[in-house]
C-alpha cells in the first residue's frame, strides 16, 4: 500500500501545475458533493420521522365521545375538522355521564323524529287544539324552536331549548323556514332535526304571529289561572324573548314543570341564554351538576357537539385562516358590536379598543425612537388582529396606526377583517354564512376581546373554549375607564333574566341564589352567567 502511494506521488510531483489544480478542484467538489449528499439524505429521515410522528399522534376526532363516528365525514367536513385542525385540544373534556345522555337522546330523537309513526301520530293530535284530562302521551314529546332575531342570539337559544330537552326527555325541531340548513350540517345520525314544512302550528298566525297574546301563551295562562291538571291543552308557547314577564322565565320551576310536562307540544321562542335559570330548578340541577361538572363548559360542550358548519360555511373559514392567520405566531379576535342610534364608526369605541388591548398586553404599544432602534436587532414576532365588526373603519383605523409607527416590543402586526356590511342583514343567505365563518374564525384566535352585550362575542368566545376581555358598553359617547374587564367564565351571559328565584327562592335576587349563578361582568348588576371561579 504503501509502495503503491509512493508511486502516486511520483505521478502527481511529475504533473504540471495546470492539471495538479484541476485535480485538487475534481477532488473538492467531490468531497462537497458526497457531503451535501450525506446531508440531504439525513434531513429526508429527519423529515420522514417528522411526518410518521405527526401521523402517529392521536387525533381525537370524536371530541371525548362527545361525537358519535356514524356520518358520512365528507358531507359535513367540519363535524370532525373543526375540533383539532387549527387549533390545540380543548382542556375540557366532556364528563361521561353526558356523552352516554347524548348517546340516548340520539336513540330517542331516531325513534321519535320526522318520517316516524310516533311523529305522525302525534302530529294528528295537535291538530285538535282541545283541552284533555292527563293522559299517557308515549314516550315522544316535542319542543319546538322558532327561529327569531340575530344569528347570535339563534345560536344561544337553539342550544337552550336542546339542553331543556334532554334534561325533560323532549325531542327538539327546529323550525327551518329560515336558514338552518344553509348554515348547520344535521345534528343527530339517522334522523333530521329539521320541522317539517307541513306541521300544522307554522301556519297558524295570531296577531302578528306567536307572542304573549297567543292563547296558549303559558305565561299568559299562568297569569290568569286557565291551565291545571285537568285540563291540559295539546301544546303550549313559551315565550322567553326580552320583554318576557317572570311568569314566562319561570317556567323551569318545579310546580310549573309538573304541569308542562303533561303537555306534548312546546313551541319555544327566545333570543337569549337561559341556560343559567334553569339550575334554579333542584331536579335539574341534580341531573345538571353531573352532566357539567365543570359549570362554565356547559356552551362549550353543547355548540362543539350540536353546530357544524356546512361545507360551504367551513370553505369559508379555512380558505380565509390559510391566507390570512396560519403563519402568525399569535392570533388576537377583536369583536365590535356598536348598540343604539346612530351606529358606525366612533373614535370613543376606537380609543376604548386600543386601551382595553395595550393595557392588557394583548396588543403591544407604540416604539419611542431609541426603542426603534433597539428593536431592529429582535427577531420579529407576527401577530396577527382578526376584526369582526360591521364597521371597516375599525380595522382600517388598527392597520393605519402599526403600520405607520414600530412596536415597542418589534412585533409586527397584521390587521385583518373578513366582511364589513355595515348594516346586520339576518336570514339573508350569505350575510348569514359569513357571519358563522367569522364566529368560528374569531375562536380560533389565542385572545379575543369581545363588546359588551353582544351574542356574536358570547358564541365566538365559548366556542373557542376562551375567557374574553369584555368591552365595556360606553355612555354618553365617551371612552369608558377602565376600557374592559377579563372575565372570570367562558359562558355567554343570560341578558334578561328572571327578577327572582322558584318556590323557596322567590324573595331573592336571582343573582344571589346560587354561588355559581351571579350577575355578569358586561352588565352593571344585570344578567346570569355560571361561573366556577368563586
Amino acid at each position: 500500500m504503501y509502495y503503491i502511494f509512493q508511486i502516486y506521488r511520483k505521478s502527481f510531483k511529475a504533473l504540471g501545475l495546470k492539471k495538479k489544480i484541476l485535480i485538487a478542484v475534481v477532488f473538492g467538489c467531490l468531497v462537497i458533493i458526497l457531503s451535501f449528499s450525506n446531508n440531504f439524505n439525513n434531513q429526508i429521515l429527519d423529515v420522514t420521522t417528522n411526518d410518521i410522528k405527526e401521523s402517529e399522534r392521536p387525533v381525537d376526532k370524536l371530541i371525548g365521545g362527545l361525537l358519535t363516528a356514524d356520518f358520512d365525514e365528507s358531507a359535513c367536513l367540519s363535524r370532525y375538522q373543526k375540533h383539532f385542525l387549527y387549533r390545540k385540544p380543548s382542556p375540557y373534556k366532556p364528563s361521561e355521564y353526558l356523552v352516554s345522555k347524548l348517546r340516548s337522546y340520539e336513540i330517542l330523537h331516531k325513534r321519535c323524529g320526522p318520517d316516524t309513526k310516533a311523529y305522525k301520530e302525534a302530529t294528528e293530535k295537535l291538530s285538535h287544539d282541545e283541552y284533555y284530562a292527563s293522559e299517557s302521551n308515549g314516550e315522544c314529546r316535542y319542543v319546538v324552536w322558532v327561529a327569531g332575531y340575530g344569528l347570535g342570539n339563534r345560536l344561544l337559544t337553539l342550544a337552550s331549548v336542546f339542553l331543556y330537552a334532554l334534561l325533560t326527555e323532549r325531542i327538539i325541531l327546529v323550525d327551518n323556514r329560515k336558514d338552518v340548513s344553509d348554515l348547520l350540517c344535521e345534528p343527530f345520525p339517522g334522523t333530521s332535526w329539521l320541522l317539517p314544512l307541513d306541521f300544522p302550528m307554522l301556519n297558524y298566525t295570531y296577531a302578528w304571529g306567536y307572542n304573549k297574546e297567543y292563547p296558549r301563551c303559558y305565561g299568559t295562562m299562568e297569569e290568569n289561572h286557565s291551565i291545571n291538571s285537568t285540563s291540559i291543552p295539546p301544546h303550549l308557547y313559551m315565550h322567553n324573548l326580552h320583554d318576557s314577564r317572570d311568569s314566562d322565565k319561570l317556567f323551569i320551576c318545579q310546580k310549573d314543570q309538573s304541569l308542562i310536562n303533561k303537555v306534548p307540544w312546546l313551541i319555544f321562542q327566545a333570543n337569549v341564554y337561559f341556560v343559567p335559570s334553569l339550575w334554579f330548578n333542584p331536579t335539574f340541577q341534580t341531573e345538571l351538576v353531573k352532566l357539567f361538572p365543570q359549570k362554565e363548559t356547559v356552551f362549550h360542550h353543547l355548540v362543539r357537539y350540536l353546530f357544524h358548519p356546512t361545507n360551504q360555511v367551513w370553505d369559508m373559514v379555512t380558505k380565509y385562516y390559510d391566507a390570512h392567520l396560519s403563519k402568525a405566531d399569535e392570533r388576537l379576535g377583536i369583536q365590535i358590536r356598536v348598540f343604539g342610534k346612530p351606529s358606525g364608526f366612533f373614535k370613543h369605541v376606537m380609543d376604548q379598543v386600543v386601551s382595553c388591548t395595550q393595557r392588557e398586553k394583548l396588543l403591544p404599544e407604540f416604539a419611542t425612537q431609541e426603542e426603534s432602534k433597539v428593536n431592529i436587532s429582535k427577531t420579529t414576532k407576527l401577530k396577527a388582529v382578526l376584526v369582526a365588526s360591521l364597521y371597516p373603519e375599525y380595522s382600517g383605523n388598527l392597520t393605519n396606526m402599526f403600520s405607520k409607527r414600530p412596536s415597542s416590543t418589534g412585533e409586527i402586526v397584521e390587521v385583518y377583517q373578513p366582511s364589513g356590511e355595515r348594516v346586520q342583514q339576518t336570514d339573508k343567505k350569505i350575510h348569514d354564512q359569513k357571519a358563522l365563518a367569522e364566529m368560528y374564525l374569531l375562536s380560533l384566535t389565542d385572545n379575543i376581546v369581545t363588546s359588551a352585550r353582544s351574542t356574536f362575542g358570547y358564541v365566538s368566545y365559548s366556542l373557542g373554549g376562551l375567557k374574553p376581555w369584555l368591552l365595556y358598553q360606553p355612555t354618553n359617547f365617551t371612552t369608558p375607564n377602565p376600557p374592559c374587564v377579563r372575565s372570570k367564565s367562558m359562558e355567554p351571559c343570560y341578558l334578561t333574566p328572571p327578577s327572582h328565584g322558584c318556590e323557596s327562592d322567590s324573595g331573592k335576587n336571582s343573582g344571589k341564589i346560587l354561588p355559581f349563578v351571579r350577575h355578569c361582568e358586561d352588565i352593571m348588576y344585570g344578567g346570569l352567567k355560571l361561573y366556577d371561579e368563586f
